[in-house]
């Protein structure tokens, strides 16, 4: 009777290494496309609430939005019990900002591309008590920032 051996060919082996390489180059860039993108719809998630709650603040004051960066919503924690982040990743639409809770109180017109939020406190003009991401690039679909 003849034996055969059992095993893999040197050949066989390097196939299927190049095969794992094939598929981990195809893999590892749609993995960072997909914590950037969570960090989009955490941030539009955050933007949501900080909406909501100036809605009910405006509400409660009769029609008065905060006139400072927001502090006043977090007083006691009626409305938030803190500002949320907004995270901003670097993605091919963006250079990144980071994440922030900051609020820059200005116009809406005056996007800075900084990081955090920006809320029109001024109380002359039509958009006060707006509040956007604080960046004029544009998110992973192609939709600027503070269309949302």
């Amino acid at each position: 009777m003849l034996k055969t051996k059992k095993g893999f060919t040197l050949i066989e082996l390097m196939i299927v290494v190049a095969i794992i390489g094939i598929l981990a180059a195809i893999a590892i860039p749609q993995f960072a496309n997909l914590v950037a993108k969570s960090q989009e719809g955490a941030t539009k998630g955050n933007l949501g609430t900080l909406r909501s709650a100036l809605s009910i603040y405006y509400g409660d004051t009769e029609g008065v939005y905060p006139s400072d960066s927001l502090a006043t919503m977090t007083i006691s924690q009626k409305y938030l019990q803190n500002v949320p982040s907004a995270t901003l990743p670097k993605t091919s639409n963006n250079i990144g900002h980071g994440s922030s809770n900051t609020v820059t109180g200005q116009a809406y017109s005056a996007i800075t591309d900084g990081a955090g939020w920006s809320y029109d406190n001024a109380q002359t003009d039509n958009s006060w008590g707006a509040i956007n991401v604080n960046c004029s690039h544009m998110d992973l679909r192609g939709s600027v920032w503070t269309a949302y």
